[in-house]
């Protein structure tokens, strides 16, 4: 559980400069502008996540953790070559698919065919031999399968809502009330509609493409920054994306980890839902402080 939540974590940190990028070309706000005061709120949201399962943790300690690792755990002197020589090609695994997806233009072919060769590569220095390797992944293969047909289905969700019109319908009966609204209270209403909105949309880009060119003539409207209405996408849209049951990485990710989707929500959900209401107060003094 610590690792998913410390895992999913990295994803958001890194995600969150991509979508602020999109929402803020759709919205015809300045690149990046407002980083200061967006620096300041992450700061904060990463104490407390970084916190909160330590906290977790600490309170949850397995006491054989503590002792000394079992002898079955304890890598052999002989055996240590072996294993700094596949850590050292998983890394330059990485190291070449950051290189193919920046320069290269690579797809999801070309990054398939780099982990299968860097798979291979490592079951032979393991010393599996071919036939081990191909049953390794043999058991790889059919421990993925549950978390692909996930994917699937939450794919095929979006797809259906998608081509039947049915999301644009959503997306009008979410937002046009915001503009009666006060504009302090409008900036919450549209962050409280992103959350909303990104269940039938688990895709912060396409979430942002949809929604922006809407949001931002609303925001004109009643007075607000743009900059408010990237925020309220921001943290409403990108903090959402971690436990919305329509996202396909996040279920395939809780399938192979064995971990079951309530079992993940109690764990996660308070913690998002403090960080939404951060979220919230970020919002509140941006509108205060007339952000642009």
């Amino acid at each position: 559980m610590i690792s998913l939540l410390f895992a999913t974590g990295g994803v958001i940190e890194n995600m969150q400069e991509e979508i602020i990028v999109i929402a803020q070309q759709v919205a015809d706000v300045p690149r990046l502008s407002g980083w200061a005061f967006r620096t300041v709120f992450l700061a904060i949201a990463l104490a407390v996540w970084i916190a909160a399962p330590m906290r977790y943790a600490s309170r949850t300690r397995d006491a054989r953790v503590a002792g000394p690792a079992p002898e079955a755990q304890v890598v052999a002197p002989e055996n240590l070559p072996r294993h700094l020589t596949i850590l050292v090609m998983v890394g330059v695994t990485f190291v070449v698919l950051a290189w193919g997806l920046l320069s290269q233009g690579w797809d999801f072919d070309h990054l398939t065919a780099l982990f299968f060769v860097m798979g291979v590569g490592a079951g032979l220095v393991g010393r599996l031999g071919f036939s081990g390797t191909a049953r390794a992944f043999t058991a790889g293969f059919r421990d993925m399968a549950l978390a692909a047909v996930i994917v699937g289905v939450a794919r095929a969700i979006f797809v259906v809502l998608e081509d039947g019109r049915i999301v644009d319908t959503i997306v009008r009966g979410l937002f046009m009330p915001i503009a009666d609204l006060p504009a302090a209270v409008a900036g919450i209403a549209m962050m409280a509609a992103h959350i909303g909105l990104h269940i039938p949309v688990p895709s912060v880009s396409g979430q942002a493409v949809l929604t922006m060119p809407i949001m931002a003539p609303l925001a004109d409207l009643l007075g607000m920054s743009r900059q408010v209405a990237v925020l309220a996408y921001q943290y409403g849209a990108g903090m959402m994306d971690m436990i919305t049951p329509t996202n396909g990485g996040l279920m395939a990710v809780l399938a192979a980890a064995g971990v079951g989707y309530d079992e993940w929500l109690r764990f996660a959900g308070p913690l998002m839902a403090l960080l939404t209401a951060l979220g919230v107060v970020a919002v509140v003094i941006a509108l205060a402080i007339g952000l642009q």
